[in-house]
């Protein structure tokens, strides 16, 4: 309907963080790669998804879930949640040690949400050319935290400190396994769907591996090489994402904005 700001609205931290497409997809590249290192919650992926023929169509799909939860009206968000909810309750197996695992178990939800808010708010933070607020980190992971709950995720870290403590409790958990490198290897062959795909492509999947904390990049075994093309890549995505920007003036929050009778301005000059 006409004028409903959905779950966040205009002056919401998470708008301004999901508004800003070189973070975002830097932020959800990274994610992804996060995601590969948690064996339970790459084993569904594995037997339930088709990641091995249309990766591509996995991440539009995800994608527009985030999109959707973002900027859509409140209807429209709970029945995306919902629609997720009950395709998580078809998703269960077991690990490659043997140990049960189901895709709506709290804790996996759990992991799963805190990679990708840790992920795109720190694509905002490296590449975005708007500095955030004192403040507005904690206020994002407080926000975003309810989609997590809704999709039935428990124990939902809702600051920055508290991401943090997150990830050192979940490090013994983690490893890097053949499946990693095998989900990741076809992730660094995915066409994105963006200027000058080739290229573009490997820009991003570098600028994504320079927002991993450093515990991952230890786990991976990333090479010295391998983190200076990281590093390359993240101060020339900074140097072009104006003009990835100019491509998408007339994006989602654009249009959320005129749709809730909001100017551009407010959330152009939200910090």
């Amino acid at each position: 309907p006409h004028g409903d700001p959905g779950w966040f609205g205009p002056d919401s931290a998470t708008w301004r963080v999901h508004s800003d497409f070189p973070g975002m997809l830097a932020g959800g590249l990274a994610a992804l790669t996060l995601q590969s290192l948690h064996p339970l919650a790459l084993a569904g992926v594995w037997d339930h998804s088709n990641f091995r023929g249309d990766l591509l169509g996995r991440l539009r799909r995800t994608t527009a879930f985030v999109g959707g939860t973002t900027y859509a009206p409140s209807a429209q968000t709970e029945a995306l949640i919902e629609h997720v909810r009950q395709i998580h309750m078809h998703i269960t197996g077991h690990g490659e040690d043997g140990r049960p695992y189901a895709a709506n178990d709290p804790a996996l939800l759990t992991w799963v949400h805190v990679t990708e808010a840790y992920s795109f708010l720190q694509g905002y933070r490296r590449y975005s050319h708007v500095a955030l607020p004192v403040g507005a980190a904690d206020r994002y992971y407080g926000e975003v935290r309810r989609i997590a709950e809704a999709l039935g995720a428990s124990s939902v870290p809702a600051s920055a400190h508290a991401v943090d403590a997150y990830f050192q409790r979940i490090q013994p958990e983690l490893a890097y396994t053949e499946r990693s490198r095998i989900v990741l290897g076809l992730l660094s062959q995915v066409r994105l769907p963006v200027p000058a795909a080739g290229l573009s492509r490997d820009l991003f999947l570098h600028a994504g591996a320079a927002l991993l904390p450093d515990w991952a990049i230890e786990l991976l075994g990333r090479t010295p090489r391998q983190q200076r093309q990281a590093g390359l890549a993240q101060h020339a995505l900074w140097a072009v994402a104006p003009v990835f920007r100019a491509a998408l003036n007339d994006g989602i929050a654009s249009r959320a904005c005129r749709r809730m009778d909001v100017p551009a301005e407010q959330l152009q000059h939200w910090a």
